[in-house]
């Protein structure tokens, strides 16, 4: 890394290549002056012309009659047919053989004689196709202006994606031509032909693989051979604008052409390679909706991985469809809904009136709604719930099957499907509904109103209650009535949507969380983001205005797993992001969780990035025409999120970070995500500064102090080993005897306590316990390793399974001491639990400090607490993580960019002062927090003689918490400026208050967080001091103390 202090570094190439992908804009002009863009009527592309076409006519002639499947008297007037009479253009004669040439000129002739067998001329149907490691040629008939529904043309485009155009990669893509014929099949049938000819992409040795460093790479530089022969000079212009357009900005950038003289209108469409699939042959339905046809077509790659379609597009002749002249702006609108879902099962062209690309997406995103929230439970499960005890794990137990059959078997993807075909003219009166409220009635809508604009002007929708009276009265059952319903529902939640943004690689709805029933969700979330993309779909929950968690990809082994997953998606998402609560009990940021559900198959990285940007959307205000526009917002507050890494996105928070500074969000794009990288922006990640460690380990050393017990002479047993973050600082950090750890790679053990330098060895290296020195073991030592079989141990008793053994190693070992740092959630549950007791009953450890997430269930934690263990559970000990990311989000906001840069931004590969006494600082504050809480903890239990366990403790303590900070977030508290003072002066860590200053820091910081940071302060440290019982008095002493 260069001295000069750069978000942008030589090492960060590929971030900055992968983050210039997939958002969504139509050209650089709004649809206001999109018209006055005119082109010449010249050809874009030259017309190849084959020099030895007539030496291949008289081959092929010669060919035919040696077959001689047709009569030799009608070879030559076949092939003259063929050659001249078709309006084949020399691209075919000049790409194919005389062999295939020849076969295709027979399947015509035998397609002639099947017709003229039925009598019917419309039924001749010529399918010729050719495929090879080349490319391919299709060539079949087509009515101009209208999608098949049966033939070759009904898939003939559908493949062609699938085949060439989805999976396009630089090192393996391939260019498509294709045009309508000019002249009929033969004497008797009008049918013209389709042609199309694909290649692959012959790209120079030395072209470029990515796009330059200034977004201004020269089209001749990655443009494919062929391509460059045949594109004329202004088409060259066109597309090296478009090109360095999609280099700039994220996804498809849309432009209109004018044809001088002429009713035909080009449109050109510029993306990312891999950011849709199916986009092509969706592009042909969409004309085909407004009657329009297409001349010619082509698809272009570039070996940067950017593709370019262009479109040349005529009206139909004597329909009643609207002008092209008004029509093309809707197309160019409603392309960049199909960039987002291009297989929508609503979008029908030739079924009766069907509905618009608008009607069908919002169809598609009810359907996507219903399928979460028409699944509710119902009358019979709360009187069910209220007879049982969820406390008694068995009937716990069969309350979570009965609710998951009932999610099962009530409403099924397919069953809502059906409702929403069944009802178009409701849907289309529900999407009226939903566009009255959110359609962004601008200025340049008036100017040069789209026809969904129109449509809506001279609309009478109908009220809300008018609504739901039309479709209680029109649907048959109430299986119909409840999912048409629900599209209500959503309708009246949806605060603010991307749906009318002309950018947009997903669709984004900020929702009002009231819907959701109390039964079922008791704990009412404070806002509620849902996403729709073409490969997944998300939720973002969260519990206060300020709020952080991870975002999580949910990935699916199979089809029934992923059926399994949808059906849970937002209920996991709601039970994390109220876990994550307990858990942010003593930090500004409340609870909050993302989860993204990809399809099968799809690119979690890919849903990652359309997932942020999507949600970036409804956060900045739209301020440019054509790109991001001003949105309906409902809300009409800012909103802030804070992303952290979770399953399957650690790698990612580096790259969110930085499309949200691209996105224009200059005062928060460095707190947006924590768990960046150190070195590149500034982040700080928890293992290398064991910042979830240090709280686990302040509980550990409490039960020492206050049972006056020396550390060496305690034997532990460690699930998670030395190459894992816990594991490995929990390693470093103590002095006791280890007895035993369990990670992913095995088995490790002994008796008379592991070889503490060893550990520390693989420790420091971050190596599993696999690679542990077994010479260092005692006699009665051993290792097992996962792949291990058979195997014996030191006391006689053979292992069968070494993966076997692992999984349930925990339950087996005795110790003073166990601390979960890794494994599986509810590796201890109700079923094996009493594993963890001897034939006596006496407990196999006396102390739990559970350090990995939700590793014991919660009537696990209350059994093992009954019978006398020690315990503390994970919302508790292993906070410091949540503290660490915390004061991250802090220094993002707090810092500007250049302080950012210059403090935050590692130089030549190392921190700066600054940044070192900043994680001095959260180190600290980790430890006061935690050894506050234990000793909150501790004394409460003691207070009530051990009466209540100290889970039970723990869990009230953070709703007290948490409703204590509440209430003083909305009190008239934070408005007494000495108080505040005095409370963000200690609140905030010294080294940032020092950089910046106290005055300028509450300048900078936004109110909603000040008024967070204020009263989690003063919530927590009120309450480790004077407990969970304190009362009105102990709080009046307390608060006079706030502004010292």
């Amino acid at each position: 890394m260069t001295s000069t202090p750069s978000i942008h570094t030589p090492d960060d190439a590929s971030l900055e290549e992968s983050r210039k992908a997939f958002l969504n804009v139509p050209g650089a002009m709004s649809s206001s002056d999109a018209s006055v863009h005119r082109i010449k009527n010249i050809p874009g592309y030259s017309t190849p012309v084959f020099k030895e076409k007539d030496e291949q006519r008289v081959q092929v002639q010669t060919n035919v009659t040696a077959k001689g499947f047709i009569p030799r008297e009608l070879v030559v007037n076949e092939v003259n047919w063929f050659y001249d009479h078709l309006g084949i253009d020399d691209t075919y004669f000049q790409n194919e053989s005389v062999e295939v040439v020849s076969d295709h000129i027979i399947a015509l002739f035998g397609a002639k004689v099947l017709a003229y067998t039925k009598h019917d001329p419309s039924k001749l149907v010529i399918d010729l196709e050719k495929m090879d490691e080349r490319g391919a040629t299709f060539i079949h008939t087509s009515a101009p202006g209208r999608t098949s529904t049966e033939g070759p043309g009904a898939t003939c485009e559908t493949r062609i994606d699938e085949l060439y155009l989805d999976k396009a990669a630089p090192s393996n893509c391939y260019r498509l031509e294709t045009y309508r014929s000019t002249g009929s099949i033969s004497a008797t049938a009008s049918q013209q032909l389709r042609c199309y000819f694909v290649t692959k992409c012959n790209f120079a040795p030395d072209a470029p693989t990515t796009s330059s460093p200034d977004a201004k790479t020269d089209i001749r530089k990655v443009s494919d051979r062929v391509f460059l022969e045949k594109a004329s000079e202004h088409t060259l212009k066109i597309y090296q604008d478009v090109l360095w357009q999609v280099e700039s900005r994220y996804g498809p950038v849309i432009e209109v052409l004018e044809v001088e003289g002429s009713r035909e209108r080009r449109m050109v469409i510029g993306y990312k390679m891999g950011g849709t699939s199916r986009f092509f042959s969706a592009l042909s339905n969409l004309y085909h909706f407004y009657s329009l046809y297409s001349a010619r077509k082509y698809v272009e790659q570039f070996s940067n991985g950017i593709t370019i379609i262009s479109l040349y597009l005529n009206p139909l002749p004597n329909t009643n469809a609207p002008p092209i002249e008004h029509s093309i702006f809707q197309i160019m609108k409603e392309v960049s809904l199909l960039y987002c879902l291009p297989d929508n099962p609503f979008f029908i062209v030739n079924a009766g009136p069907g509905h618009a690309v608008q009607e069908a997406t919002y169809a598609y995103c009810g359907w996507i709604f219903a399928q979460h929230f028409c699944n509710r439970l119902g009358p019979a499960y709360l009187a069910l719930k209220n007879l049982l005890d969820e406390t008694n794990s068995a009937h716990a137990e069969a309350l979570n099957d009965i609710k998951r059959r009932f999610r099962e078997e009530t409403f099924t993807r397919e069953s809502i499907a059906q409702v929403i075909h069944a009802h178009p003219e409701l849907i289309r009166m529900l999407y009226v509904n939903f566009a009255m409220v959110h359609y962004p009635n601008n200025e340049a809508s008036r100017l040069m109103p789209t026809l969904s604009y129109q449509r809506l002007q001279t609309e009478q929708p109908l009220s809300d209650q008018e609504l739901y009276d039309k479709i209680r009265r029109t649907v048959p059952n109430k299986h119909e009535l409840q999912v048409l319903e629900s599209f209500l529902i959503f309708n009246k939640h949806v605060l603010k949507t991307n749906f009318y943004q002309p950018t947009k690689v997903a669709l984004s709805f900020r929702l009002r969380p009231d819907f959701l029933p109390e039964v079922e969700y008791p704990r009412k979330p404070f806002g509620m983001f849902f996403v729709i993309g073409n490969e997944f779909r998300g939720f973002h929950i969260r519990f206060r205005d300020v709020a952080r968690g991870g975002i999580r990809i949910v990935m699916s082994r199979n089809k029934e797993n992923y059926s399994i997953n949808q059906r849970q998606l937002f209920d996991e998402n709601y039970g994390l992001a109220s876990t994550q609560s307990l858990k942010n009990k003593d930090i500004p940021e409340g609870g909050a969780k993302g989860t993204i559900l990809p399809s099968l198959g799809a690119s979690p990285r890919l849903c990652f990035e359309k997932y942020v940007d999507a949600i970036v959307d409804l956060l900045i205000p739209g301020r440019t025409p054509g790109i991001k526009e001003p949105i309906v917002d409902l809300y009409d507050r800012p909103e802030m999120l804070f992303f952290g890494p979770d399953e399957g996105t650690a790698d990612m928070m580096d790259w969110a970070a930085m499309h949200a500074r691209d996105r224009g969000a200059e005062t928060w794009w460095k707190s947006f995500t924590t768990g960046k990288s150190a070195e590149h922006l500034g982040g700080v990640p928890h293992d290398t500064y064991g910042m979830t460690s240090l709280s686990i380990r302040q509980y550990v050393l409490g039960i020492y102090k206050q049972l006056g017990l020396r550390e060496k002479d305690i034997t532990k047993v460690q699930t998670g080993g030395p190459d894992g973050d816990l594991g490995s600082n929990e390693i470093l950090l103590s002095s006791d005897k280890t007895v035993a750890v369990i990670d992913g790679s095995g088995v490790l053990a002994d008796p008379v306590g592991l070889n503490r330098e060893e550990l520390v060895r693989l420790a420091k290296l971050r190596k599993p316990v696999a690679h542990f020195d077994t010479s260092k073991l005692s006699k009665d030592g051993y290792l097992v390793k996962v792949e291990d079989q058979d195997v014996k141990l030191p006391s006689g008793e053979v292992i069968i399974d070494g993966t076997d053994y692992r999984n349930t190693a925990h339950l087996r070992f005795k110790a003073d001491l166990f601390v979960p740092c890794g494994g599986r959630p509810e590796a201890v549950n109700i079923s094996n639990v009493a594993a963890l007791f001897d034939a006596e009953g006496k407990p196999h450890y006396k102390y739990i400090v559970e350090g990995a997430n939700l590793f014991i269930a919660q009537p696990s934690r209350l059994f093992l607490e009954k019978r006398k263990v020690i315990l503390f559970k994970d919302s508790s000990t292993n906070k410091g993580g949540v503290t660490s990311s915390s004061l991250e989000v802090l220094a993002g906001l707090a810092l500007s960019t250049q302080e950012y840069v210059d403090h935050m931004i590692f130089k030549d590969g190392n921190p700066s002062a600054f940044y070192q006494s900043y994680v001095r600082d959260i180190q600290e504050k980790i430890t006061e927090n935690a050894a506050a809480e234990f000793q909150c903890i501790w004394r409460e239990h003691a207070r009530l003689q051990g009466s209540k366990a100290r889970t039970t403790i723990s869990d009230e303590l953070s709703s007290t918490l948490n409703n204590l900070q509440a209430e003083l977030e909305s009190s008239d508290l934070f408005d007494d400026e000495p108080s505040k003072k005095g409370v963000i002066r200690r609140a905030i860590p010294k080294t940032l208050v020092d950089q910046v200053g106290l005055d300028e820091l509450l300048r900078r910081l936004p109110e909603s967080y000040q008024r967070a940071l204020f009263s989690s302060w003063v919530a927590s440290h009120f309450i480790y001091k004077y407990g969970v019982n304190a009362s009105s008095v102990d709080f009046f002493h307390f608060a006079r103390d706030l502004s010292r």
